[in-house]
């Protein structure tokens, strides 16, 4: 596996460390740095590129869910894991705004890595409960006769919870020709997230 840079964007040292030695010892080839405030976040983005950030909402400086869009414009592929105290009934704001995932700090050991692991693999990781309030949030939206029939095929694949790893293989496609379908899709259907691609196909099943 090639070197995987995480940003840790928390101001609790005791946080901070137990999540690194975590990360550390679970996998082999991972580079962690820390911030304790959002201006060290923009600005160590800006000198780097980082795979992902698990970001502390409430962090010195944090402007809430103003900090996806600016942190996204800084890296356009940064997968932003927000990494909260606060249940899972906070996520959807920020899942809206385009973060790709949301942890609560007080989970397992076992749940920080599987969720880790799941951004890194496949760009999200959204618990079942924040999932399921989303769809019920959300508006019908549906320009699925737009997809070809490839992309149709890669659409259901994605609202199915495949990775993109799994579609590849799947479909003996190159993992970046599946990115660039996925990337066509939202287009296409304009949305933000897999919470939101999954609300359309479960609309049209």
């Amino acid at each position: 596996m090639t070197m995987k840079k995480i940003l840790i964007a928390d101001d609790h040292h005791v946080v901070t460390f137990a999540v690194s030695m975590m990360l550390k010892n679970h996998f082999q080839n991972v580079f962690i740095d820390f911030s304790e405030n959002y201006k060290d976040v923009k600005s160590k983005i800006r000198q780097e590129r980082f795979d992902l950030i698990m970001l502390d909402i409430e962090m010195p400086g944090s402007t809430y869910t103003g900090m996806i869009k600016e942190l996204k414009a800084l890296q356009e592929d940064l997968l932003i894991m927000i990494f909260s105290a606060h249940e899972d009934d906070m996520a959807l704001p920020y899942i809206k705004e385009g973060a790709d995932g949301y942890l609560n700090k007080k989970c397992s050991h076992e749940k920080v890595i599987r969720a880790v692991e799941c951004m890194l693999l496949d760009g999200y990781y959204y618990p079942l409960k924040v999932i399921n309030d989303a769809i019920h949030a959300m508006d019908d939206k549906s320009a699925v006769h737009t997809l070809s029939e490839r992309e149709f095929q890669i659409f259901e694949l994605l609202s199915q919870g495949e990775g993109l790893i799994e579609i590849s293989n799947l479909l003996n496609l190159n993992h970046s020709t599946v990115s660039t379908y996925k990337k066509r899709i939202y287009n296409k259907l304009e949305v933000k997230n897999l919470i939101e691609l999954s609300k359309i196909y479960n609309d049209i099943k």
